[in-house]
């Protein structure tokens, strides 16, 4: 149960962080230049791939990709840019070119055979699953391993699924699936905005702990699924439109009806 203050902040919240000038600072800012799918898909993955760290960091980075493509992701993948990157260089923290390669090489496979990911998603039957975040991962690192000699690389897509968050996919599939118009695409229809899970990583975790809405411990699968489920209470349609919120109570320090600093 959430309490009723609890509710009234979140909802004030998210009202506050999910508005235009929130993209300015943040990498949701990089699939947003593009407005053909594949363009959208490639930079919202790969933006996402290294959203962790300093967001001025990140978002430096994120543009350092673009760069490397020439803002053409979807001709650079198909064309196999990535085949002339020469030596291995970094990219962002431990993500490095020849994680960008493998990357990239993953999602020509897909593209090869179908328009966008989501359309291979709705042809897989992402939308079917309970759990579509996680099964959309399992068929996208069955396909990149495919593409790379039968490699696995951790770096690009998590392994572990029975356990690992899903931090990073989460957040990308918020900004491809919610459609409001504000900060979020809603450019994809083989998922809906309901079905969507919560982007978890320690400070939405401890914010939400402090808030009375988690008790795991641990910032895994399970405490994604928890927290979810008790957001989807009070908006069954879209839950996740409470990270804005879990964000700007972290970030701004906010406090609680009942007194509790948030940090």
């Amino acid at each position: 149960m959430i309490l009723p203050e609890v509710a009234e902040l979140l909802e004030a919240e998210a009202r506050r962080i999910n508005a235009p000038e929130f993209v300015a600072a943040d990498p949701v800012q990089f699939p947003r230049l593009f407005s053909a799918l594949p363009d959208i898909e490639i930079a919202a993955f790969l933006s996402a791939t290294i959203a962790w760290g300093n967001r001025k960091m990140i978002c430096s980075n994120c543009n350092k990709m673009l760069r490397l493509m020439d803002f053409q992701p979807y001709r650079y993948v198909m064309d196999c840019g990535y085949d002339d990157l020469g030596e291995r260089f970094n990219i962002h923290r431990t993500f490095f070119s020849d994680d960008f390669a493998y990357y990239l090489r993953g999602l020509r496979r897909i593209y090869d055979r179908y328009p966008s990911v989501d359309a291979f998603a709705a042809a897989s039957g992402v939308g079917d699953s309970l759990y579509p975040s996680w099964e959309l991962v399992r068929l996208m690192s069955r396909e990149f391993a495919a593409a790379n000699d039968g490699a696995v690389n951790s770096r690009c897509l998590p392994t572990g699924l029975d356990t690992t968050a899903l931090k990073r996919i989460n957040m990308a599939l918020r900004w491809l699936v919610r459609r409001d118009g504000i900060v979020d695409m809603g450019v994809w229809t083989s998922i809906k905005p309901s079905q969507l899970f919560i982007p978890l990583d320690v400070h939405v975790g401890n914010t939400a702990r402090a808030l009375g809405l988690l008790q795991r411990r641990g910032n895994d699968r399970k405490a994604v699924v928890q927290l979810t489920a008790l957001l989807r209470t009070l908006r069954p349609d879209d839950p996740v439109l409470y990270d804005f919120a879990l964000f700007g109570i972290g970030v701004g320090n906010r406090y609680t009806g009942g007194g509790v600093k948030i940090i």
